[in-house]
């Protein structure tokens, strides 16, 4: 009986359900197994039943990637040994089913879903399953059954204000399929610049865009691209606003004379459509054709945003067209021109979507309204009878954390109080990256690996909200979309090379680790920028989000010798920045940097020795924390807040030390 029972143990070990992988986003179910599959070079995939190219050369990607994680060559699709490790079964064709049932075992892996989208999402998760183990790389056994909390997970990208080469997008579209996403919404014209050729209105792409487009054979190289990847790609085309671009190519539609040049600063400006010109609606009807036949999906956007409506209140002939109508305010001169502009997309064959400033009742039910004011706005639409999809909250230009994006949800606040029908218009939301202050060298760091947290926010269930959870699983993340080519980690050290002249810049990656860029509109005050000027700045190297800030060790022991090291650190910087013009503005932030962690080298000193901390250290230590916190360089110094906690907790003990008897 011993014997037997020493046995069953052995066996309970050796088959015991291995941990399962940290899967972003998050499945709907997951039920661990017991034993895990191994990968090795004899690993291969067979796909039964329904197949298209775009599901083969899906299994063809996840294949390469495999072997990039692993290190291992391996056969192709369809050629390995039989029977096959995975086994990919779709049921039939369709392009709205994304759900998919994955089954991984000792014996092999088997893939299923209705459509060809579930596939492409289930490839993603096994390739998630994936990780080394002590005795080769194995996939947890594991039964998964998933879907999306919602249908539309996008993101925005925005080509006009910075240009963007196509190896951004695709190398962004790939980093969207890794956490499947969706949408990739493409704002390709604002007052910067015009970035799509049109052949039938040439001087569109040749007067507005300083040469910097993209050819219609380019757009749909990414429309291939992006479908390849189960993403769908929506234009945004900035109209009656946001339209300088526009108007210095045709300006003759404009409210107010031209002529007018491409803006080369930031923000809300004067240029306007008029509304009132027939010929306005026929030069949209020719562009707006050409741009529907180019892009196949059923949404057109159009912005319809901040609208300052000066050229229309300072145009006679405008006032006396409202008022011939009357119409008492601009918000009903817009809503007639959406109308107008809702009828030539109908026409052919579209859908208008638009910022919040285009609701109106007096539109048709089957716009779509994007929110960037939120959800009281997106719930007010979706009583009314409208769809919608939130951005409020995921603004990645705005450099909030990851934590901060995760807790915004469309169902929240207003929206939670409606009926489950009008809940069922909201279809989901899109995180924006807006590129005032991006280019191709530093875009990458502004989205990844934060706008995970925005895809599992709109895929998993609602009641998936860790973020302690969530920090722990995009670290994962953030090392296999390097994989996948994004450059949002290795990018670093060469723009840290150039700032300092030297391939020496460990001091320097300790500064910029620990501070975070100034958030939300925080440069556009503190900076006279334009399309020219040059990003390459400590800002534009430091990442969103301060890792050393927010693992700040909470043992004093490791937390002091991790200070101590930081003291030190503005004398090992000073010869670069004494070297480099492009150091000289962070030399206070080094000193400052230095200087408050010795402040919490010696606040730990007090709090471990149980001494009183004098009166006169603490107020300066205090004045320093305040002092520190301030932005320099457009930057802030993250550290600021874990030594602030250390420092009044030194001070509580002196208080408490003062009040004993």
């Amino acid at each position: 009986m011993l014997a037997m029972m020493r046995l069953l143990l052995i066996a309970a070990l050796v088959l015991r359900a291995a941990p399962a992988a940290d899967y972003l986003p998050v499945p709907v179910s997951v039920a661990p197994a017991q034993g895990s599959l191994i990968i090795d070079q004899s690993f291969s995939v067979a796909i039964t039943g329904y197949q298209d190219p775009r599901t083969r050369a899906a299994a063809s990607r996840m294949l390469d990637r495999l072997s990039a994680k692993t290190g291992m060559p391996l056969p192709s699709a369809g050629r390995g040994s039989s029977p096959a490790a995975l086994r990919i079964e779709c049921a039939g064709p369709g392009e709205q089913d994304e759900s998919y049932r994955l089954e991984i075992a000792p014996g092999g892996a088997r893939l299923s879903a209705p459509q060809p989208l579930g596939i492409l999402r289930g490839l993603e998760t096994f390739l998630q399953a994936v990780e080394p183990a002590p005795r080769g790389f194995s996939a947890a056994a594991v039964t998964i059954e998933d879907r999306p909390r919602f249908v539309w997970r996008g993101l925005l990208i925005d080509s006009a204000r910075h240009f963007l080469p196509l190896e951004v997008i695709k190398r962004n579209l790939d980093g969207m399929a890794a956490v499947k996403m969706n949408v990739l919404h493409w704002h390709l014209t604002d007052d910067q610049g015009f970035r799509v050729e049109v052949k039938s209105l040439p001087r569109l792409h040749q007067a507005a865009s300083d040469g910097l487009y993209y050819t219609q054979e380019q757009i749909r190289e990414i429309i291939a691209y992006a479908r390849d990847r189960g993403i769908r790609v929506i234009p945004e085309f900035e109209m009656p606003g946001h339209a300088t671009a526009i108007l210095t190519a045709f300006p003759e539609l404009a409210s107010a004379p031209g002529p007018y040049t491409l803006e080369r600063r930031w923000g809300i400006f004067d240029p306007t459509i008029d509304p009132t010109r027939e010929e306005v609606y026929r030069f949209l009807d020719t562009f707006l054709g050409e741009m529907s036949g180019l892009f196949p999906e059923p949404y057109i956007h159009i912005g319809g945003d901040e609208v300052n409506g000066k050229q229309w209140n300072a145009s006679p002939r405008i006032q006396a067209f409202m008022k011939q109508r009357g119409w008492t305010d601009n918000h009903a001169l817009q809503a007639y021109f959406n109308q107008r502009v809702q009828g030539i997309l109908k026409k052919h064959g579209k859908r208008m979507m638009g910022w919040d400033e285009i609701f109106h009742p007096s539109l048709p039910k089957d716009i779509l309204i994007h929110s960037w004011r939120g959800q009281k706005s997106l719930a007010a639409s979706a009583r009314q009878g409208y769809q919608g999809i939130l951005s409020f909250g995921y603004y990645l230009d705005h450099m909030q954390t990851a934590a901060f994006h995760y807790q915004v949800d469309p169902m929240a606040g207003d929206a939670a109080a409606l009926t489950p029908e009008e809940q069922a218009r909201i279809l989901g939301g899109e995180a924006c990256m807006w590129a005032e202050y991006v280019t191709p060298e530093t875009i990458d760091s502004r989205i990844w690996p934060r706008a995970a947290a925005v895809a599992e926010r709109l895929w998993s269930p609602a009641h998936v909200k860790d973020a302690a959870s969530l920090y722990r699983r995009l670290d994962g993340v953030a090392r296999d979309l390097e994989w996948l080519g994004l450059r949002h980690r290795s990018g670093l050290r060469p723009m840290l090379q150039r700032l300092a002249g030297s391939s020496d810049v460990d001091a320097l990656e300790v500064l910029v680790r620990a501070v975070e860029p100034v958030k939300l509109y925080g440069r556009s005050s503190s900076g006279d920028y334009t399309s020219f000027t040059p990003l390459n700045r400590l800002v534009d190297a430091a990442r969103p989000e301060s890792d050393a800030a927010r693992e700040f060790p909470r043992d004093r022991r490791q937390a002091r010798e991790r200070l101590a090291r930081w003291s030190g650190n503005h004398a090992r910087l000073t010869p670069a920045i004494d070297r480099s013009f492009l150091l000289a503005e962070v030399r206070p932030l080094s000193e400052d940097f230095s200087a408050v962690a010795q402040a919490g080298v010696e606040a730990i000193d007090f709090l471990v020795n149980r001494r009183r901390p004098p009166q006169a250290w603490l107020d300066a230590q205090l004045a320093l924390l305040d002092r520190a916190a301030r932005p320099r360089a457009e930057v802030t110094l993250a550290i600021v807040a874990p030594v602030r906690t250390l420092v009044e907790e030194a001070g509580r003990i002196r208080e408490r030390v003062r009040r004993a008897p």
